[in-house]
């Protein structure tokens, strides 16, 4: 005759509520909800809209639009490139000591806050071309490249547009609208 010997009723009890314990912590830790997860790319989280650029036989021109962010942290952009330009700067206009506009470098570059966007127009933020590499023409498309703090990069086609206000000076020694002979004018 085999003899059985069984464990005490509690102790089988405990063994079973242990793992059943385990169970749903290994699915709670496991599981994720993509309804809030948010991109880990700042690229995956830009997008552009509205977006065009000043038509211009030669030098220089702008960039505009809004850059919206979808992500729940704040994103920075930090630079921009175009084939159509051989320098591409962000720039602001701020109000100089005498009261006249001044366009400068955005220090920091743009920062678009979580689920905010910033507007990039005419004699405010804009992406600055200087040195074009051919004439903007009314109704091309050019293409923009935006790199953002985290090292990605997106980009969008913007188009080509007729338009006359905000003829900042910009003196290309580097002195942004101060103190240098007039240059060629810009939309930015």
């Amino acid at each position: 005759m085999t003899t059985r010997t069984f464990a005490p009723r509690t102790s089988r009890l405990l063994r079973g509520a242990a793992a059943l314990t385990a169970v749903p912590l290994l699915l709670v830790s496991c599981s994720s909800n993509d309804a809030n997860t948010a991109p880990t790319k700042a690229a995956d989280s830009i997008t552009v809209a509205d977006q065009w650029i000043k038509a211009a036989d030669s030098e220089m021109s702008a960039a505009f639009g809004d850059l919206n962010n979808s992500s729940g942290k704040p994103v920075t952009v930090v630079s921009a490139t175009s084939p159509a330009s051989a320098r591409v700067e962000l720039h602001e206009i701020v109000a100089a000591a005498d009261g006249t506009k001044k366009m400068q470098p955005k220090k920091g570059g743009f920062v678009i806050a979580a689920h905010g966007t910033v507007a990039l127009r005419p004699g405010g933020d804009h992406i600055m071309f200087m040195g074009l590499t051919a004439p903007l023409r009314t109704g091309a498309e050019t293409p923009v490249t935006l790199t953002f703090d985290d090292g990605t990069s997106t980009t969008f086609t913007a188009q080509v547009r007729d338009f006359p206000g905000n003829q900042e000076n910009y003196a290309p020694d580097g002195d942004h609208m101060g103190g240098a002979a007039p240059a060629p004018a810009h939309g930015g």
